[in-house]
């Protein structure tokens, strides 16, 4: 079985930027791995992002993001995340179920038990081996987006305060599972401090 590695944080955060370069180091040591995201990764999956993070005029209910949040996630485990890992493969993936837990459930208001039993459905309990969480205050987070682009963007002050609300005290629940960084440091130093973690999960790794 693989490594499984996922990034977690807030709008603006860097999660994208270094789940590059920690792809790109990894293959620069030659361990095979993957880089997918959430939602999207599959055709399937795609199809789901656009029409869940579209500016529209139209309401899309809580539930309703949960569950295709579900349908994207399950596709993506049975296409991609999965094989890659009994293929022995590391795979980083940029979001997975904190997001559900922190955008629908702490963010949205849905009962965290009914989130966590849709994403245990879902994944079939699969859990990443390791969360890098990129923390920032959506102050700053929002400050560095060139434009709001999609409907969690565009979400005030307080539905991004509870976001980040929600996803420290799960880093703080499960310290081993979780690496929070200072997302304001700079670019080099957030890379250094997320490949010294990696190199204890990976003896092979530089």
């Amino acid at each position: 079985m693989g490594l499984f590695i996922t990034f977690e944080g807030g709008e603006g955060c860097g999660k994208s930027t270094q789940s590059r370069l920690l792809l790109k180091k990894l293959e620069q040591q030659n361990i095979p791995a993957v880089l997918t995201h959430e939602p999207g990764g599959t055709a399937l999956g795609d199809e789901i992002r656009k029409a869940l993070k579209r500016k529209r005029s139209s309401f899309i209910s809580p539930q309703a993001e949960l569950f295709l949040l579900a349908a994207s996630r399950v596709q993506l485990l049975a296409e991609i995340i999965r094989p890659a890992l009994e293929e022995g493969k590391v795979v980083v993936c940029d979001r997975f179920t904190h997001s559900t837990l922190v955008y629908q459930g702490y963010g949205r208001g849905l009962d965290l038990t009914i989130v966590e039993t849709v994403n245990t459905i879902a994944t079939q309990d699969l859990k990443p081996d390791l969360t890098i969480l990129l923390d920032i205050s959506p102050e700053q987070g929002l400050a560095r987006k060139r434009s709001l682009k999609d409907r969690f963007e565009l979400e005030d002050l307080s539905f991004h305060r509870r976001v980040r609300e929600g996803y420290l005290k799960m880093a703080a629940a499960e310290p081993d599972r979780w690496l929070v960084i200072d997302a304001s440091l700079p670019k080099r130093k957030i890379a250094e401090i997320i490949r010294d973690r990696v190199s204890r999960l990976l003896p092979s790794y530089l």
